[in-house]
């Protein structure tokens, strides 16, 4: 019967066995798994909460490219319309300048031709007077000979034909 010693059931080790192990198992669960799940816990939210962070910031980030990319066709529209009133002032100052020199030159040349008419009809009565001043003194010298009546007759027709052909000629 000794054989049967060992392999015999003793129900008070059994118990004790057992109440070891439900001991043990409680001390584990109160010592080591609930700190273990809460550590763990703690991870995953943290982990969670590394995630919406980055979600957030990655959305933040596109709404940032988003309102960048809007400035920057703002600013290139901007740019655009900057430079077309500079080339609209450009071409009105251009125009303001060209009418200007425009009317100078027409100016200039109205005086040019007033002037060209003052000195051709200076010209013309100093011709006048010269041709009286030679009159006279043809008359004078005419008169200091006897002048026959053909003679007197043509003198006043070359001197007419003389002032008539200067009117015509002018």
């Amino acid at each position: 019967m000794q054989s049967l010693d060992v392999i015999s059931v003793n129900i008070w080790q059994m118990a004790a066995s057992l109440a070891n192990l439900v001991l043990l198992f409680l001390i584990v669960k109160k010592f080591l798994y609930k700190p273990v799940k809460n550590m763990l816990r703690q991870r995953r939210e943290a982990i969670d909460r590394d995630y919406s962070d980055a979600n957030e910031a990655k959305e933040q980030a596109l709404s940032d490219k988003a309102a960048y990319e809007e400035k920057l066709r703002g600013a290139a529209g901007e740019a655009d319309r900057i430079i077309k009133t500079a080339v609209d002032t450009a071409a009105s100052r251009e125009k303001e300048i060209v009418d200007g020199a425009n009317e100078r030159a027409r100016g200039i040349i109205k005086r040019a031709e007033a002037d060209a008419a003052l000195e051709k009809k200076r010209a013309r009565d100093d011709i006048k007077r010269e041709i009286v001043e030679v009159s006279t003194l043809l008359s004078e010298k005419m008169l200091e000979r006897e002048v026959s009546a053909d003679d007197h007759k043509k003198l006043i027709d070359s001197f007419i034909d003389n002032i008539g052909g200067d009117d015509e000629a002018n």
